[in-house]
């Protein structure tokens, strides 16, 4: 079995601030690198931002960085973070 994309994601906390801000911080497996990692992800209105999920910036594989970006969107559309 091939477990390249198996990607583990788990939110330890977040904060929400004013002016629509909510910070996340995130552990997880990087599947495709074999490596364990940390963050934070910085929500402004309805967008992510932090070094964690930027392409350039990330230490993360490509794959594994869309993954955490798209499975934080999608918590952060269901609501998850209030």
């Amino acid at each position: 079995m091939n477990d390249v994309h198996n990607h583990v994601l788990t939110v330890i906390d977040f904060m929400k601030t004013g002016h629509k801000t909510c910070f996340v911080k995130v552990i997880g497996f990087d599947a495709e690198s074999g490596q364990d990692f940390e963050g934070e992800v910085k929500f402004v209105g309805d967008l992510p931002f932090g070094d964690l999920i930027h392409p350039e910036r990330s230490h993360l594989s490509s794959s594994c960085r869309e993954f955490v970006r798209d499975d934080l969107l999608h918590r952060y559309s269901q609501g998850q973070f209030e």
